[in-house]
């Protein structure tokens, strides 16, 4: 996670600070550090779990029955992440993969992902990024695991997701959303891009901007497909407290667009994607010839994660300090406070809360429910061996109810919304988590 921006984008409020000036050395340095210590912490480089949903631990669904036993493990995918990370030199992208690499296995063939603002995306600085072990580039996007948030059930309403860094074509858009880019930049970074990744460069797209139309959005999304490569993340934009956007908006400056537009422009997308070949594989993501995004699977997939750098979070079990469950974690916010404590510890851990089997389950359902292929019966069964899908949900209550009006499909492959249920997701989420605590 690099902290660190030019500026303050209007409807942005992540974990990011402009400064006058950054020292490099020292951020890459505790990068590095606590990169090395929390993979110890988790002995990725020796242990394998037999069953992720930890050990030694009890509760109604069933816990891991003996400890990890040792098998080859990998380090699968890197994310580099922010802030603006393309801000940061290729020689502390470099030296986090060399930390990485010297901790833990990390394959030649690992997907090793950056994030980049048109705006510090030059081809030379890519071929950098390129040569210090980065293989797929992100434009302008920044993916969160959060969890959708309930909304109405009428009219449709597209899964929300927080606000994110948009790659938008127009220049009045861009403005409007405090961009330091322009249209021609970003198209120029992008093409650079895909020059230097082919197949693995991924753009997203911002629709429910105040003033957006309907006829605008298609625009956009035809200018996209003329330069999009084989992946595009899709978000609604969401009016964030204590932004300025928000401000203009709720004080009547800006128009907001209606529920019944925002869902009429998110199924457009839908059919003007898949139509030129894209799979939606997930709630807000798009990929065709095989593009999937690695390390974002891994999150939806409820698997392992390791989080580096100022406000980054983890999910892992800290079998290196006597651990046997799953915590989640949470790095220290403020970047100076965060290299203090790694320099003095090893890490800058602020937070870290022990998942009960049950918490954990939660999670698997929630972001299970965002991909297409939604919830395999093997991976509940990891984290909960004793009561499967079909004792939780195929039995007479409401996610039976969803089954019946066709928004969710309970089968042989698991459990996964329908198309229709994938854009009701927010609001279908509420009933199924409350059926699976009351099983």
């Amino acid at each position: 996670q690099w902290p660190y921006c030019r500026k303050r984008c209007s409807y942005c409020n992540f974990n990011k600070y402009v400064v006058p000036a950054v020292d490099e050395a020292a951020v890459r340095a505790c990068l590095v550090r606590e990169a090395r210590t929390l993979l110890h912490l988790s002995q990725v480089q020796r242990w394998v779990l037999g069953e992720v949903s930890g050990w030694g631990g009890a509760g109604p669904f069933g816990t891991c029955p003996q400890p990890p036993h040792p098998l080859p493990y990998s380090v699968t995918s890197v994310f580099f992440g922010g802030g603006t990370p393309s801000l940061a030199s290729p020689r502390t992208i470099a030296a986090v993969l060399e930390a990485v690499a010297g901790a833990a296995h990390l394959p030649a063939g690992a997907e090793v992902t950056l994030e980049a603002n048109p705006g510090s995306a030059g081809t030379p600085r890519l071929a950098g990024f390129r040569e210090a072990g980065v293989n797929r580039l992100s434009i302008g996007v920044q993916v969160r695991g959060a969890l959708p948030r309930p909304v109405c059930r009428s009219p449709p309403c597209p899964p929300t997701a927080t606000a994110l860094p948009p790659q938008s074509l127009d220049d009045a858009e861009l403005r409007l959303l405090g961009r330091e880019h322009t249209a021609a930049e970003a198209r120029g970074a992008v093409e650079a891009a895909r020059g230097l990744f082919p197949g693995r460069t991924s753009i997203d797209l911002l629709f429910g901007l105040p003033g957006q139309s309907r006829d605008t959005w298609t625009q956009g999304l035809e200018a996209a497909l003329g330069l999009c490569d084989d992946h595009v993340s899709l978000y609604q934009l969401t009016l964030e407290r204590g932004t300025a956007l928000a401000a203009q908006v709720w004080g009547g400056a800006l128009p907001v667009p209606p529920q019944d537009l925002l869902a009429d422009m998110y199924q457009t997308a839908h059919a003007v994607l898949v139509a030129a070949g894209f799979r939606h594989y997930e709630v807000s993501n798009f990929a065709r010839k095989g593009a999937l995004s690695t390390h974002n699977l891994s999150y939806w997939r409820a698997e392992q994660y390791i989080g580096v750098g100022p406000g980054a979070h983890g999910r892992f079990v800290p079998w290196g300090e006597g651990g046997r469950s799953r915590e989640a974690r949470v790095q220290t916010l403020e970047p100076d406070a965060w290299m203090r404590e790694v320099q003095s510890r090893g890490h800058g851990t602020r937070k870290r809360v022990v998942l009960s089997p049950l918490e954990q389950l939660e999670e698997v359902l929630a972001l299970g429910l965002r991909m297409d292929e939604g919830i395999t019966h093997e991976r509940w069964g990891q984290f909960s061996p004793h009561v499967s899908l079909e004792a939780v949900f195929g039995v007479p209550g409401e996610a039976k109810d969803l089954q019946e009006q066709g928004w969710l499909v309970l089968d042989g492959s698991g459990l996964r919304c329908s198309w229709e249920g994938l854009a009701l997701l927010d609001s279908l989420l509420p009933d199924l988590l409350c059926q699976l605590q009351h099983r």
